[in-house]
C-alpha cells in the first residue's frame, strides 16, 4: 500500500500595518526628540560662543546653558504630548512607544551627554592632568554617564511594560520618573553656568577650589540619579494629584507661592524642585522603612 504524503501548507502571518498616526501629538512628541537632539548639538560647541535668545539684547548665555534649556523645553513637549493625546481621543501605543524612544534621547542620552562635556571642558581649563590617578577619574566620570543613559532606557522600557491603559490609575512611578532625572542634572549644569559664576567673582581666592568641588559632585549625582530611576521608590505623579479633582485653599496658596518663586529666579526654583523631588521620595522611602511596624504572622487557630 502506498503511504499518502500529508503536504503541510504554509501559514500566512498577517502582519498588522499601522494605517492611521494621531498628527498633533505625534508632532509634539517629535518636538521632543529633536529638541533632545539639538541640546546635544549646542553641547558640541565651544564654551565661548554666546547665543542671542530671541533676539533680544543683554540675553546671552553659552552654549552649555542653552542646551540645558533645551532639555527644559523638551520636558514641557512631554507633559502636553499625552495631555493632547487624551483631550482629543487619540491615545495609542503608537504613541506611547514613541514618548518613550523621544525620552531616551531627551532624559537619557542628552544629560549625560551634557555633563560629560561641561566636566570635560572645565577639567582641561582647571589643568586636571596634575592630579594623581587622572585617568581613573576620568573612567569613571565615563561610567557615570553611560550608567545614567542605560538607567534611564531600562526604566523606560521597564514603564512600557508595567504601564496600564486606565489614566486613574497613574498617581506614582515605580522609581524617579526619567524627566526628573534630567532636572536634576540640568538644573545642576544650568546653576553652574549662570549662577556660579557670579558666586566665584565675588571670592576669587577660593573660585578655583568651589568650581573643582561643584565639577567633581555631578558625576555622582548623576549615578545615584540613574540608580533612582531603576529602583521601586515611589514618586507621586505631580499632575495627576495636583491637577485632578478639587483642592483646598491652602493647595491653591502653596502653588501660586511656587510660581512667585519660579519668578524670582528660574534657575534656583528648578534646582529646589527637581532636587527637593529626588530626595523627597529617598526620605519617604526611609522613613517607611525605619518605622514600618512588621507584619505579624497569621495565629492558627486550634480545632
Amino acid at each position: 500500500m502506498k503511504m499518502e504524503k500529508t503536504r503541510i501548507k504554509p501559514v500566512k502571518i498577517k502582519r498588522r500595518r499601522l494605517k492611521y498616526i494621531a498628527v498633533l501629538p505625534s508632532f509634539i512628541t517629535l518636538m521632543n526628540g529633536a529638541c533632545g537632539f539639538i541640546a546635544i548639538v549646542f553641547a558640541c560647541r565651544s564654551a565661548e560662543v554666546r547665543w542671542n535668545v530671541l533676539f533680544v539684547r543683554n540675553m546671552n548665555m553659552s552654549s552649555i546653558a542653552l542646551a540645558g534649556y533645551m532639555i527644559f523645553i523638551a520636558m514641557l513637549a512631554d507633559v502636553l504630548d499625552g495631555r493632547v493625546a487624551r483631550l482629543t481621543r487619540t491615545t495609542s501605543s503608537f504613541g506611547g512607544q514613541l514618548d518613550s524612544l523621544s525620552d531616551a534621547i531627551s532624559f537619557g542620552v542628552a544629560p549625560a551627554f551634557l555633563m560629560v562635556k561641561l566636566v570635560e571642558r572645565h577639567m582641561d581649563r582647571l589643568d586636571f592632568s596634575h592630579f594623581r590617578f587622572s585617568m581613573l577619574i576620568w573612567r569613571c566620570i565615563f561610567f557615570s554617564a553611560v550608567f545614567y543613559a542605560m538607567c534611564a532606557i531600562v526604566r523606560l522600557a521597564r514603564f512600557n511594560v508595567e504601564n496600564e491603559e486606565n489614566e486613574a490609575a497613574h498617581m506614582n512611578f515605580a522609581g524617579l520618573p526619567s524627566p526628573a532625572a534630567a532636572g536634576v542634572i540640568v538644573s545642576l549644569v544650568i546653576i553652574h553656568q549662570q549662577i556660579l559664576p557670579g558666586i566665584l567673582a565675588r571670592t576669587p581666592d577660593t573660585a578655583e577650589t568651589l568650581d573643582i568641588i561643584s565639577i567633581s559632585v555631578l558625576p555622582i549625582i548623576t549615578f545615584f540619579s540613574g540608580i533612582l530611576m531603576v529602583s521601586r521608590i515611589r514618586y507621586p505623579h505631580l499632575a495627576n494629584q495636583l491637577l485632578r479633582g478639587k483642592k483646598s485653599l491652602a493647595m491653591l496658596l502653596v502653588l501660586f507661592a511656587c510660581g512667585l518663586f519660579v519668578i524670582w529666579n528660574l534657575q534656583l526654583a528648578m534646582v529646589v524642585g527637581f532636587c527637593g523631588f529626588a530626595l523627597f521620595g529617598v526620605f519617604r522611602w526611609l522613613i517607611l522603612s525605619i518605622f514600618r511596624r512588621p507584619r505579624r504572622p497569621p495565629t492558627e487557630v486550634k480545632a
